[in-house]
């Protein structure tokens, strides 16, 4: 699988939308929570990654982690690219890259960038289709973040039943 960032947009939008129309699961549970946030750690660690992790079911936090080298920006940056998901139902590199694409901004869109984070890292968790949460990887370059979080939830829908 290529990495996000060495894309062109165009290859990089099309890339990200399949990935959005694959990754899913038929059922999701706050213990397959806690596994894919330990995955995402294990994988930082190992590499020795400084990433702030989270997972959210609707507004609920089920797992957060810190690794060294991140501070409270770094939960800033996740809640506020948790708000691009939720709102948009797609992972929020697809909404930056849109969003580049088109020479837009989120102010075209009426969103304050205080409060939205069209930056790689966040990817919607759903079942069956339907959105039900938020997983999010800052700390890394945006890419990096994504390309984190798409292997971490690949390798839990293959370990899922």
């Amino acid at each position: 699988m290529p990495r996000s960032a060495d894309l062109t947009e165009p290859d990089l939008i099309a890339h990200l939308e399949a990935q959005n129309a694959s990754i899913g699961f038929t059922s999701f549970t706050y213990d397959d929570a806690y596994a894919l946030g330990t995955d995402i750690v294990q994988r930082a660690i190992d590499g020795d990654l400084g990433i702030t992790t989270t997972i959210l079911f609707g507004g609920q936090c089920v797992f957060h982690a810190a690794r060294p080298g991140t501070s409270a920006d770094n939960d800033d940056w996740l809640a506020r690219k948790a708000r691009v998901v939720a709102r948009f139902n797609a992972p929020s590199l697809l909404v930056g890259a849109k969003l580049r694409l088109r020479g837009a901004d989120l102010a075209d869109l009426g969103l304050d960038r205080a409060l939205y984070a069209p930056a790689g890292g966040g990817f919607p968790l759903r079942v069956n289709g339907s959105l039900v949460g938020f997983v999010g990887v800052s700390g890394l370059a945006q890419h990096d973040d994504h390309d984190l979080v798409v292997a971490a939830l690949e390798a839990a829908i293959a370990r899922h039943p």
